[in-house]
This record gives C-alpha cells, structure tokens and sequence, in this order.
C-alpha cells in the first residue's frame, strides 16, 4: 500500500506517518528502483499498519513518543516487567492529572456559584483569575 494508504489506515494523515519516520518509530521502506511496477513508489504492509495503530493507542493512553519508542522495543522482547514498570508510571501520571483537574472542577464550581448569587461587586470568577482581592487562583 501506499503512504496515503497507510495513513488512512491508521487514522492520520501523511506528515503524521512521515514525523514517525523521522523519529525512528516507522521504518521508511526503500524506493523500488526502475520504471517497472512499482513505479518507485514505496510500499507499506499489514506489519506497518499494525505498528502505526500501536503507535496511536499508545498516544491515547498517554505515552510519550519517547515511551513508545521503548514499548516497541519491548514488544519485540516480549520483556513484560519492563512494560508494566511504564504502565504502572503512566497511570501514577494520570492519577496525579486527574487529582489536579478535580481540584480545578472543585474551585470552578464554587466560583460559579459564587458568580450566580446576584451579589454586587466584582466577578468571583474574573477576580480569581486576576489573582486579586484575596481570592485563592484557579489551579
């Protein structure tokens, strides 16, 4: 298949693919030489495309480019321990992620109602984010 097929396949577009290769992630196949049928066209596999949906669940999940790197390395070891270190530090990363976006969602809130009580004076929500007349900033 081609580049636009692969990048199809996977969901994303050409430079996407093309910005993977330069950071080692997908291999660049070689150019066929000659006008013969393949025209010099490069030409991708089912083991590309399986690669390239690896690489976008992987971001999904919230991997660097970095720690997919190694995830893929890992999955041609078939080193598991190694695999759930990086998974078990991603989900540490999420927990704390979430912990902070609930203390925003917590604060917002309260200033939501604070805003909505019909109280004169400046906005609860635009004085916190000015970080002035005391009120405690939005994380």
């Amino acid at each position: 298949m081609t580049i636009a097929t692969l990048a199809a396949e996977g969901g994303v577009g050409v430079e996407t693919i093309r910005f993977y290769q330069r950071r080692g992630l997908l291999d660049t196949p070689d150019r066929p030489r000659g006008a013969g049928s393949g025209g010099g066209i490069r030409r991708y596999g089912p083991s590309d495309v399986r690669r390239l949906r690896f690489i976008r669940c992987a971001q999904a999940a919230g991997f660097t480019l970095e720690q997919i790197r190694e995830l893929l390395a890992l999955d041609a070891t078939d080193d598991r321990a190694r695999a759930r270190t990086l998974a078990i530090e991603r989900l540490s990363a999420l927990d704390a992620q979430i912990a902070h976006l609930e203390t925003a969602r917590t604060a917002l809130r309260r200033l939501a109602q604070e805003c909505g009580n019909g109280d004169a004076g400046p906005c609860p929500i635009l004085t916190a984010f000015d970080g002035g007349h005391g009120q405690a900033p939005v994380p």
